[in-house]
């Protein structure tokens, strides 16, 4: 990956609508070398895909919460449905695995509180392996969704 390649894809981090044309003016490359590069950038698994940003609370999702898992038991299969677990709950808008205590922290999203008390009681609480769950609201994002550094 050289300095073109680093500066297409900050470009599209700013803005993943651009055309091959609009992308190629701005890192200053003819159509054809561009699209080769990020056609490259693609298969090289570097750009993962597309999508379109959307405001939580623009549609309704203005309950934000941290809440840190730890782990009652942790050999492979009880992580492993775990981890399968959450992928099935859209409410978890993030998830990662941390090494220490707690062992998970997730980023969850819900229309208000009521709505995240259910989530927690019905669905995190009766997780594969939770022995603990914490958590804490989100009172203001402060660096959000900012690209990764060219």
């Amino acid at each position: 990956m050289d300095d073109l390649d680093r500066q297409i894809l900050a470009e599209l981090q700013n803005d993943g609508r651009l055309t091959v044309t609009e992308l190629a003016a701005r890192v200053g490359l003819s159509l054809s070398p561009c699209h080769r590069r990020l056609r490259e950038l693609e298969r090289g698994g570097a750009i993962r895909g597309y999508r379109a940003v959307v405001d939580a609370d623009a549609v309704g999702l203005t309950f934000d919460a941290l809440v840190f898992v730890t782990m009652r038991q942790e050999d492979r299969s009880t992580i492993s449905a775990f981890e399968q677990a959450l992928t099935e709950l859209p409410q978890v808008i993030q998830a990662q695995r941390l090494f220490g205590d707690p062992d998970y922290l997730l980023r969850v999203v819900t229309a208000d509180l009521a709505a995240f008390q259910r989530l927690y009681d019905e669905n995190l609480a009766t997780l594969p392996g939770v022995q603990r769950l914490s958590s804490t609201l989100v009172m203001k994002h402060v660096v959000h969704e900012r690209p990764l550094p060219a």
